[in-house]
């Protein structure tokens, strides 16, 4: 796992947004991000990433607002340091034996499973029930392979942000009793009220974003050219910051906040304010692998 792992300073960012401490099909298949976890190991794939590191939850951040439309029981993952955004992609090997059967049962239906980010001192109760955030990202399996050993590698597509109102043990069916012999957890699920500004809304976030990879070295690696083409696409807005912020991003909390925020021109802006300050560490990173002959 390449990349910066020391501690970055804090930022104190200021837009109407308030202050932070510290194309769907063609864009899927060009980024991924990876995680190391106790029930999953990461899959080797040619893009550079940024390592996340784990980080304690912020109480002060606005708790999302009430949903407005269930989505049904889907299989929770939970995971340590991963924050999975829609249309961004996720490669993952599975071994452990309740994972096992939650990618057998999600490849026997509509291949959905609900990523979820652990809280701090999940470690304590980690075979049980350790907490998890309330907004998780839905993905769906895009392809699986399972191994002779039962195990699994699978690549999984994020396709949308949702909320959790509820846990229950059962199959990911929407009409099941609960069943206590169903090893993973079941969420019940109900899509994030989210703003919907038009692109005319997001023209200052998305200049400041294609700037950044028009006119710095982010735009010399071949995961920047990619950027900076997507960027003078049609790919909408929101995608294109969710993209930037699954690629370039590594502090987990900052990423789980992006994932909830229900302003979405607030996100843009927020993931263009983060990207500039992160300019010279991402830079170094992405720059370092590229020019690095023994990593290509």
């Amino acid at each position: 796992m390449r990349g910066p792992r020391g501690e970055r300073g804090g930022h104190d960012l200021r837009d109407g947004c308030g202050v932070r401490e510290a194309g769907k099909t063609v864009a899927a298949n060009l980024f991924t991000h990876r995680s190391v976890t106790p029930h999953a190991q990461p899959l080797s794939h040619p893009e550079p990433t940024i390592q996340a590191m784990s980080t304690p939850a912020d109480a002060s951040q606005p708790q999302p607002q009430p949903p407005t439309a269930e989505l049904g029981n889907l299989p929770l993952f939970p995971l340590p340091n991963v924050v999975l955004f829609p249309a961004a992609v996720l490669p993952l090997h599975i071994f452990e034996e309740r994972y096992k059967a939650m990618t057998a049962d999600a490849l026997r239906g509509d291949r959905r499973i609900a990523m979820a980010l652990l809280r701090p001192g999940w470690e304590k109760s980690y075979h049980a029930r350790p907490a998890i955030e309330p907004v998780v990202c839905i993905g769906r399996i895009l392809s699986a392979e399972k191994l002779p050993d039962g195990k699994y590698n699978f690549l999984l597509q994020g396709e949308a942000r949702a909320l959790v109102i509820g846990e229950r043990n059962g199959d990911a069916g929407d009409n099941h009793a609960d069943d206590p012999t169903i090893p993973y957890r079941v969420g019940r699920l109900a899509r994030l009220t989210e703003t919907t500004p038009d692109e005319a809304d997001l023209v200052e976030g998305r200049s400041r974003l294609r700037r950044l990879f028009m006119r710095t070295r982010l735009g010399l690696t071949p995961v920047g050219r990619k950027f900076r083409d997507l960027a003078a696409s049609a790919l909408p807005t929101p995608v294109l910051a969710d993209l930037i912020a699954a690629t370039y991003l590594e502090d987990v909390q900052l990423k789980q906040s992006l994932l909830g925020e229900q302003d979405v021109r607030c996100r843009v802006v927020r993931v263009a304010q983060e990207l500039e300050a992160t300019q010279p560490l991402c830079e170094s990173a992405f720059l370092g692998d590229f020019t690095n002959p023994t990593l290509n």
